[in-house]
């Protein structure tokens, strides 16, 4: 099964790369390396507030997690031209919006990492990854998930 058929049988639509947000670039190549800026998970169009721990549950922050995930494919098939020419996903690193108590940002990153699996395969999608718990994120975001991919 192709990329675009595993997107299409999850119902998934790719978004165009969003407009940086302050004074940085959506990605960078380097050699063969593509590395994609911090996403905040958005619902609706707009910042997808909440605080682990606080006010929003680990189940919500995950299905925000798998939200940050398309919109980072969807800028890493800008990048790469194609989801077709990523031969793995090397890297991602996930900040948790969370009160000093949470200890579940491994699961809520879990949104992102089954994701990036379930579209691109495990041989392409499985990563090395990190999960952070921090004060606050920009616009009160609940999740912002960055990632590191090789191209072919």
């Amino acid at each position: 099964m192709s990329v675009q058929d595993r997107l299409q049988a999850l119902g998934i639509t790719l978004p165009p790369v969003a407009t940086p947000a302050a004074a940085y670039v959506p990605f960078v190549r380097s050699g063969a390396l593509v590395f994609i800026s911090g996403h905040i998970a958005k619902r609706d169009g707009k910042a997808w507030p909440g605080q682990l721990g606080t006010d929003m549950t680990t189940d919500e922050a995950k299905a925000a997690a798998r939200a940050v995930a398309i919109d980072l494919l969807g800028t890493l098939q800008a990048a790469a031209g194609s989801l077709d020419q990523v031969a793995r996903i090397v890297k991602v690193l996930s900040l948790v919006n969370s009160s000093p108590t949470f200890t579940e940002h491994h699961l809520v990153t879990n949104g992102a990492s089954e994701l990036l699996v379930q579209v691109l395969g495990p041989e392409v999608g499985a990563h090395a990854r990190s999960a952070f718990g921090v004060a606050q994120l920009p616009m009160g975001a609940c999740v912002e998930i960055e990632l590191i991919a090789e191209l072919k």
